[in-house]
């Protein structure tokens, strides 16, 4: 059974943290890439920002009032190109992600009875239902704090030069 509650509560956390995971970080630090193809944390932080305006609650709330109205095209990763992410300011893509999440969480909250069960047909053919986007969109988070982690890790790796990282838990006891 879908406990909308506990996922906005998470929704709303990660919010929260988010800028403080990444606060303090030097600009050439948020937009290294250990491969062009990976993306930065600035990066991230960004498609957060987008996903959350442009995604998640935009296609949540057509499925919540209209589940067979079209949604609107993504392009998350032609997004981080065209809109330039690696430029911009982490601390103020931190803010606006958090600003944002925080209009999300408080329109969750001023929701009168969702119908989560609400269910669009992609156009790929897969039926998706409101409350799937509702637990995907906690889980995207998830996803993408993992992403920062290991940008993190990376950044570690890449500052200790030609001393390793394997102590740090990758060495057993």
């Amino acid at each position: 059974m879908l406990d909308a509650d506990r996922l906005i509560a998470r929704l709303e956390r990660f919010g929260a943290a988010l800028p403080a995971v990444v606060a303090g970080l030097p600009p050439d630090d948020a937009r290294w890439k250990p491969a062009d193809e990976a993306w930065s944390v600035l990066e991230v932080v960004r498609h957060l920002g987008d996903e959350e305006v442009d995604d998640f609650r935009r296609r949540l709330r057509l499925a919540l009032a209209d589940p067979a109205a079209d949604w609107p095209p993504i392009d998350p990763e032609g997004w981080a190109v065209e809109r330039r992410y690696n430029d911009d300011s982490l601390d103020e893509a931190a803010a606006r992600f958090s600003a944002e999440r925080r209009a999300s969480v408080d329109w969750l909250r001023g929701l009168a009875g969702p119908n989560w069960a609400n269910a669009h047909l992609h156009p790929k053919g897969w039926t998706i239902r409101a409350g799937d986007l509702l637990a995907a969109w906690a889980a995207h988070d998830a996803l993408h704090l993992r992403q920062i982690a290991k940008r993190l890790y990376q950044l570690a790796q890449r500052d200790g030069g030609e001393y390793v990282t394997l102590y740090a838990g990758e060495w057993g006891a």
